[in-house]
């Protein structure tokens, strides 16, 4: 149920930097301004073929590929969509219950639509932060990063996180490890033969035999 959107007092962070200065580089929970630690083997970022080739085998654009790292959450990778919308994830954390959503999905946004692009039929509070903007309406808050022909969506169901944890999360984003790639990419699924009835006539239309028999 859609709740009416509300004007919250929003007491301006720090201006947010860059957040794709690095992208794909990070180590997973990483925060902003924390040097960078020696990478393991699981944490080596996957190249743009190997993004590219799982992908385009399962007919999505390789450029949405991305996931995040929100502090104290981990990724649900039942909760991983992938279709022609866009790349969806959702990230949990068990202590509270809260749940932080990824979305990677074509599109634009500029100044002048933030307030009225939306995946709700309310209007959201718009408010720019470094290179990013803060949305709040409906009873969600996020934050949206335009890319080149894509926007990134960290959201959050509002008093469920606050906006310096979901900034963070933001600001942790980054293409997925090679370790990551089945996850995030899963394989597509494989079609199964059908299963034989015996009941099926060898001719007609196929509709199970029912015929009672002698003796009722």
């Amino acid at each position: 149920m859609i709740r009416t959107a509300r004007a919250l007092p929003l007491l301006l962070l720090p201006v947010l930097p860059l957040l794709l200065a690095g992208c794909g580089t990070e180590r997973a929970g990483a925060g902003a301004g924390t040097p960078e630690a020696s990478s393991t083997t699981a944490d080596v970022t996957a190249t743009s073929a190997e993004i590219a080739s799982r992908a385009r085998s399962l007919g999505f654009d390789p450029d949405l590929v991305h996931v995040i790292d929100p502090p104290g959450f981990t990724l649900a990778e039942q909760s991983v969509g992938v279709s022609d919308v866009g790349l969806s994830i959702a990230y949990t954390q068990l202590k509270t219950g809260a749940v932080i959503t990824l979305r990677v999905e074509p599109g634009t946004m500029t100044d002048a639509n933030c307030a009225t692009q939306a995946a709700i039929s309310v209007p959201m509070t718009c408010v720019r932060d470094g290179n990013a903007w803060y949305r709040t309406g409906g009873g969600e808050i996020e934050y949206v990063l335009a890319q080149q022909g894509h926007l990134v969506h960290v959201g959050a169901e509002r008093g469920s996180v606050t906006r310096a944890v979901l900034r963070k999360a933001a600001q942790s984003l980054r293409r997925p490890y090679k370790s990551e790639l089945l996850v995030v990419l899963p394989p597509a699924h494989t079609a199964t033969a059908p299963v034989q009835r015996g009941d099926l006539p060898a001719n007609g239309d196929g509709a199970p035999d029912n015929e009672v028999g002698k003796g009722g």
